[in-house]
């Protein structure tokens, strides 16, 4: 009877295994976790779970018992120290594991500061894991002074939460400003906006020389010269695929785990989906850091291992909750030329073009403009800029014709 491995034990490897068995694989399956806890949610630790909103239970993407039930091999708190290809085997505690079929599902890390600048020091945090969250959750309290180091989306998170259980928040961004990495200066400016009414006080084009303390944080040098008194820090400055088991084992490597459209790597018995995974699209190996994309690939994945070929078209959309704003994003804006800008009373969206071509939409509370800008994406149509400005329009008539 054959056997499958997973390894990476969050939503790619969970969706990948809860695929296999959806999908009729009546083999072996193996779910291999680093962490103590079964798969779980990332998107609201930094959001609901860290506001105390949601039970650490509520977390997991699915019970213990779902495991059991479906005949999956859940090893949690196990970490893998290699890969053998030619004799398709995994070490785990110096015994092997044998597979036929195995896939990296290995995810992604935050990036952190150097220990030469004070990141090692204590009351300095990440958000990306149940236990950074945990680790952290003591220090978020009102009256606190809270330094935020990187303006995407974690940060802007982490402060939001900050100021609504009441603390003093700084946030600080090397770039000329928030989010330009990833969206237009127009979203940048209503984000800018939105967080300096809370209170947020928001520092672009200013870096961090160095964290201050003995051995816990208590201050920090920026390079413009200020010095900031603070009680703790988050560091939001971005992530970097979990590729290190996989280029060990020999696996080409390019931004992440190089795969082909069907998810394979370099071995043909080896696949790999999720933050860890690059796959060609348009010419380029990219990588998508979201829900959406862990799911939907390790779904396509899971299929081709069972011998299917299906090349893996991503749909891309992703979500941030901030106060009582929710940004929802359709598409991927990479090279657009022009930004419509559509307002009401009550929700905004910036509408890109490349050309003239639509290609991706943010909408900040505004459920309609996200899905109709997702279906136009998925119809390929590209609605008249003039008739998406206009606040009259009815935006289900720019899915007609």
């Amino acid at each position: 009877m054959p056997h499958f491995v997973v390894v990476g034990g969050g939503q790619a490897g969970a969706s990948l295994c809860a695929t296999l068995r959806n999908s009729g694989f009546d083999g072996d399956v193996t779910l291999i976790c680093e962490e103590p806890e079964p798969p779980y949610q990332r998107p609201p630790l930094s959001k609901a779970y860290l506001l105390g909103e949601m039970e650490r239970e509520r977390l997991y993407l699915r019970p213990e018992s779902f495991y059991t039930e479906h005949n999956i091999t859940l090893r949690l708190n196990t970490k893998v120290s290699s890969i053998d290809p030619a004799a398709k085997t995994l070490m785990i505690n110096d015994e092997p594991m044998p597979y036929d079929q195995l896939a990296l599902t290995t995810g992604s890390a935050a990036r952190e500061l150097p220990a030469a600048i004070g990141g090692q020091l204590d009351g300095v945090f990440t958000v990306r894991s149940l236990a950074d969250v945990d680790s952290m959750a003591h220090a978020f309290k009102a009256g606190g002074h809270l330094l935020v180091i990187g303006g995407g989306y974690i940060g802007l998170e982490a402060a939001a939460v900050a100021r609504k259980l009441g603390l003093q928040v700084t946030l600080i961004e090397m770039a000329e400003r928030i989010l330009q990495r990833v969206a237009a200066p127009q979203t940048s400016d209503f984000f800018r906006t939105l967080h300096a009414a809370k209170g947020v006080e928001i520092r672009e084009s200013i870096g961090l020389e160095r964290l201050v303390g003995e051995t816990k944080v208590n201050g920090a040098k920026l390079t413009d010269g200020t010095e900031l008194i603070v009680d703790f820090v988050v560091v939001g400055i971005g992530i970097a695929p979990n590729s290190g088991l996989a280029e060990s084992a020999g696996l080409l490597i390019e931004n992440g785990i190089r795969t082909d459209q069907f998810g394979r790597t370099s071995d043909p018995n080896i696949w790999a989906s999720g933050d860890c995974a690059s796959f060609p699209l348009d010419g380029h190996q990219i990588r998508l850091e979201s829900v959406q994309n862990a799911i939907d690939q390790s779904e396509c994945v899971a299929k081709n291992m069972m011998g299917e070929d299906t090349a893996y078209i991503p749909k891309p959309w992703f979500w941030s909750d901030q106060y009582d704003t929710k940004l929802q994003i359709a598409g991927l804006n990479t090279g657009y030329t022009r930004v419509i800008a559509r307002q009401s009373d009550e929700a905004e969206s910036f509408w890109y073009y490349k050309n003239d071509q639509f290609i991706a939409v943010d909408a900040m509370n505004d459920p309609r403009a996200f899905m109709v800008g997702k279906r136009l994406l998925d119809m390929g149509k590209s609605p008249d800029p003039g008739a998406v400005a206009d606040p009259a329009t009815d935006l289900k008539t720019l899915m007609r014709g």
